[in-house]
């Protein structure tokens, strides 16, 4: 049957149809098995569609593989330069009570600590708990990050430029999820074995990510993560302080700075992206936008209760730790960092993304005020990590 359509599909392929073959075909055959023959056409003809859409997708994923490949030499000299050297890197116990003291002194130091500690709301510690959950979910990041085919590091010891700044990269991450759960695990404040668990359901339960295995979007996708996460710690930092706990905002301090050298990173890689790709690279921004910048706790559960990372959300959200003004301020800076609105040469496809990037801000200011009007009406409910004591949402 095939050898029969081929024919066929070459005289009425879609757009180019002869009528006047058209009408001999019909002529020539009754309406049943005119019928048939060209139901057997449209068949032929979509298989055809999605065999040639697969054959451009994979030649276009191999060229952008390709592409990647190609910028290994400045991955060496632009991004690599941006890990600090291990032993030029602060650690967890630079923060903490040193262990190695005798015991009176030990006890000492984590008393003092306990002591600024009992000063911080119990909102605040539900915030801190969050971010410190999500940092320590850390192996379904590299994971996710690992998979992109421009990495595509199989062994996990690839000593290719891109393989080597992920594992880099997510090295000095690990400190940060470290330092906070020993804080907390000192400060005494909160229910470890609940905020543990937290932890193992979030990474049994994996990551959700938009992109999938396009290097393109997933590096937009640190490039906003990276900088949001930035501004979350900073404001942590900031409310430490205000609250009297001057180590902790310190260490918030210390976090956000390290979030943002891993910001000025990925936003390099993007702005070579813009460079050598424009089309693909605005496509690919303004993909991501519509799908949402979701964050890496999304999945988030307790073992109690439903819809935790929400709550988490909106506790931080009303502390201003991390807004919905926020998100539109990120977008904004990465808009002029890229210089987005200024990009010419863009295909059709690619202007109309360039439009919606571009145009995108404003409409998510204005779900702040929804809300700050949610917010007032919202209901106080137990958090575990807190041994299930109220919070307002």
């Amino acid at each position: 049957m095939a050898s029969m359509l081929n024919p066929l599909i070459n005289t009425f392929h879609p757009g180019a149809a002869d009528p006047i073959s058209l009408k001999c075909f019909m002529a020539a055959n009754s309406p049943i098995i005119c019928q048939l023959k060209m139901r057997n056409v449209r068949k032929q003809l979509g298989l055809a569609r999605v065999a040639a859409t697969v054959q451009k997708t994979e030649y276009m994923a191999a060229e952008r593989a390709e592409m990647f490949r190609s910028m290994e030499n400045w991955v060496e000299n632009n991004v690599l330069t941006l890990l600090k050297p291990v032993e030029k890197s602060w650690q967890p116990q630079d923060f903490l009570p040193d262990p190695s003291l005798d015991e009176g002194m030990f006890f000492d130091r984590v008393k003092e600590m306990r002591e600024m500690a009992c000063e911080l709301p119990d909102d605040y510690l539900v915030i801190l708990a969050g971010a410190m959950i999500t940092e320590d979910a850390l192996p379904s990041y590299q994971m996710g990050m690992n998979n992109l085919h421009a990495i595509n590091d199989v062994t996990c010891c690839s000593s290719s430029p891109w393989a080597r700044w992920l594992r880099g990269w997510s090295a000095e991450e690990n400190r940060h999820g470290d330092l906070l759960n020993k804080y907390l695990y000192l400060s005494g404040r909160v229910n470890m074995k609940q905020i543990e668990k937290t932890i193992q359901y979030l990474i049994g339960s994996g990551l959700v990510l938009n992109f999938n295995d396009d290097t393109h979007r997933g590096v937009i996708y640190t490039s906003f993560q990276e900088r949001a996460t930035s501004i979350s710690h900073g404001n942590a930092a900031r409310l430490a302080k205000q609250h009297g706990d001057k180590n902790l905002a310190q260490i918030c301090g210390i976090i956000a700075a390290d979030e943002k050298r891993h910001e000025t990173a990925y936003i390099k890689i993007v702005d070579k992206l813009f460079e050598i790709d424009p089309d693909y690279t605005m496509l690919a921004f303004s993909d991501m936008m519509k799908k949402k910048i979701s964050m890496p706790g999304l999945l988030m559960y307790d073992g109690c209760m439903d819809n935790l990372f929400s709550h988490y959300s909106t506790v931080a959200q009303r502390l201003k730790i991390y807004t919905i003004n926020d998100y539109a301020d990120v977008l904004e800076f990465l808009i002029r960092r890229w210089n987005v609105e200024m990009l010419g040469g863009l295909s059709c496809e690619a202007r109309e993304a360039q439009d919606y990037v571009c145009n995108l801000a404003p409409k998510i200011r204005k779900l702040e005020e929804r809300a700050q009007a949610t917010a007032k009406k919202a209901p106080a409910i137990p958090f575990s990590w807190i041994f299930h004591r109220q919070v307002k949402l």
